[in-house]
This record gives C-alpha cells, structure tokens and sequence, in this order.
C-alpha cells in the first residue's frame, strides 16, 4: 500500500469515526438513545479496542513504514493510544466492566493533547516547545483540507470515549452508570 493510499484510508476511518462518536452522543443525550444503546453495550466495547488497535497499528505505520517523524505532541498521543490497546483488549477477553474506566482518562487526556495539536497546526504562528526537526506544525498528511494525522488521532480518541461511555448504558434504565461484576461484589 502506497504513501497516498494509506493516508486516504486512515482518513476516511477517521471521518467514520467522527460520525460514530457524534451519532453515539446525539444518542446519548436522549433516553430513547439510551435505551437503544443499551442493547450494544459489548459492541461497543469491541469497537472502542478495534479504534485503539487500528489508530496504534497506523501510527507505526505511518513512522515505520511512510517514513514520517512524529514530533513531540505526536509523541504524546501515541503515548496516551498505545496502552488503550491493552486496557481495552483485557476489558473485551475477561468481560470486565470496570476495566473501561481505567482507560478513560487515557482517551480524554488524548482528546485534549490532540486537540491542541490540531489548533497548533491550524494556526501556525503561535509559539511551540517541538523541535526543528520534527516541527509540531508540519502537515504530513493533509486529506479533504482539513484531515491531518492529529485530526485522525482526535477523532480516534472522541470515538473511544464516547464508545466507553456507550458500553456503560444500563439495560434496564437506560443510564450511564459504572456497573460491576458479580466477582468484585462476591
């Protein structure tokens, strides 16, 4: 796969994610949402790991195999994506509810660090502690005129959150709540 056709495919994931995290909050928001949502709780879970896997697995390639060089706040990214793979990936295999809350800070401080990213690269000319080498700023990728690789990264991490939220909704009332397993009550 190509340079070219690797960032038209993560950016199009990232667009899909985007609209996954914005239909699972307009969802959210309403009772009937909840109530709907409540039926995809495990769902929901397997696809907040798949989003983590897949937004790990494009950030190598991206270094390893594009050849791009994160920067700093790249860096910082892929540190808070990284071990969402593991956190997710052991909550999915041992069905462990109160595994996702562990890796909900990771994906909001990931929102955050990525979203600042992003206005860093949309106006240039502020100050930034990155490096010459690898410039905060640069555009590696640039899909649509307005997806670029801390655009997927902030997509990935909305999409996470809301999704972690999403697997949090009771059956029975159609709230988001953190629930337990009959092994830490027992």
């Amino acid at each position: 796969m190509s340079v070219d056709q690797m960032t038209l495919f993560t950016a199009l994931l990232a667009l899909v994610a985007a609209a996954v995290a914005v239909l699972g909050m307009c969802l959210l928001a309403t009772a009937a949402g909840r109530t709907w949502l409540a039926g995809l709780r495990k769902d929901a879970q397997r696809l907040a790991f798949s989003v983590a896997a897949v937004s790990t697995a494009g950030s190598f390639w991206f270094s390893e195999v594009g050849g791009f060089v994160p920067c700093e706040f790249c860096w910082y990214q892929r540190i808070l994506m990284y071990p969402l793979v593991g956190v997710l990936g052991l909550a999915v295999w041992r069905g462990d509810d109160l595994l996702r809350w562990r890796a909900l800070p990771f994906s909001l401080l990931g929102v955050a660090v990525s979203a600042y990213h992003v206005q860093l690269q949309w106006f240039p000319d502020q100050g930034s502690s990155c490096e010459v080498a690898a410039p905060c700023t640069q555009q590696w990728v640039d899909r649509f005129g307005f997806v670029s690789i801390p655009v997927m990264s902030f997509c990935g991490f909305v999409a996470i959150t809301v999704l972690i939220l999403v697997a949090t909704v009771r059956e029975d009332a159609g709230v988001v709540t953190a629930s337990t397993t009959s092994e830490e009550i027992g």
